[in-house]
């Protein structure tokens, strides 16, 4: 089963051919098995591109886009995997064109290609991932009457101890926490607790968000079914979002990460947020071990 191994700043994804994996039944075990870092290839997650028609989503997209989380579950998006998944299909030469629609769990998002070096294998993107939403319900997070936002919202995460969080949905479930010092909290022990709170019943990716300026923030990532990740394109957009609902940030937003920075534009006309950002080719691969599982 062939593939092709990308990162979007330093958060990596194996991207395979839907039709690579015609043998494969269980794709979320085999997910399992290929993002081990000492057993299989080793990523944040897998990306498997397949045609439109085949994969029953709709009509205007050019490509259908499956995520796979290390822990075999299955997201509706990711930011920067769906990129990387753009940017194999245009590396390969599958896709010429400078617009390209990517068919996802969380809709059809556009790809615009901005940069394109094929000789180092790095591709710049401007992205429409979609529209944030607010409802409590929409996110989802548990309270007990419904609110139409979840702004500054008190959280106990264990016996005594409450933080503030703003939730959202941005194309999957997202907490965000402000912080002033990432080196004096302990925000790993936090995402995990969060991640799987109760109050989440779909579980919830975690950013923890320092706020430089109006213009600039700085994100740490705990992503739902993944762990701790140097970048998360759908984490940087949440992470936006909710410092501009918090009155901290205006709408454009540099967002800088472990792995690198990304633009950030909610747009005002229409809510979408614009993503941009860079996908980089490491390597082509060949998985030989099948579906069997150890």
């Amino acid at each position: 089963m062939r593939f092709i191994k990308l990162h979007g700043y330093g958060n990596d994804y194996l991207v395979f051919q839907e039709d690579d994996l015609r043998a494969a039944e269980d794709l979320a075990g085999l997910a399992r098995r290929l993002c081990d870092r000492h057993f299989g290839a080793g990523s944040d997650g897998v990306a498997v591109i397949g045609h439109v028609g085949e994969a029953g989503e709709a009509g205007e997209a050019d490509f259908h886009v499956r995520i796979f989380n290390p822990d075999g579950s299955e997201a509706a998006m990711s930011g920067n995997g769906t990129r990387c998944a753009a940017a194999a299909l245009v590396h390969e030469r599958i896709w010429t064109r400078p617009e390209l629609r990517l068919s996802t769990r969380s809709g059809v998002k556009l790809y615009r290609v901005l940069e394109a070096d094929e000789a180092r294998g790095r591709y710049r993107f401007a992205a429409e991932i979609g529209r944030p939403r607010f409802e409590s319900g929409a996110v989802p997070f548990r309270t007990d009457e419904p609110l139409a936002r979840v702004v500054s919202h008190p959280l106990e995460v264990a016996p005594g101890e409450t933080v503030e969080v703003t939730a959202l949905e941005m194309c999957n479930p997202n907490c965000c926490l402000f912080v002033e010092d990432f080196d004096a909290l302990d925000w790993r022990r936090l995402g995990r607790l969060i991640e799987s709170h109760p109050r989440f019943p779909a579980r919830t990716n975690v950013e923890f968000v320092r706020v430089v300026s109006p213009e600039r923030i700085e994100v740490r990532v705990w992503e739902r079914g993944v762990g701790e990740t140097l970048s998360s394109g759908t984490g940087a957009s949440a992470a936006t979002v909710a410092a501009c609902l918090n009155g901290l940030t205006g709408r454009r937003v540099t967002v800088e990460t472990p792995g690198g920075t990304l633009a950030v534009e909610w747009r005002e006309e229409d809510d979408e947020i614009v993503l941009t950002g860079e996908a980089e080719v490491v390597y082509r691969g060949e998985w030989l071990n099948g579906n069997d599982e150890r």
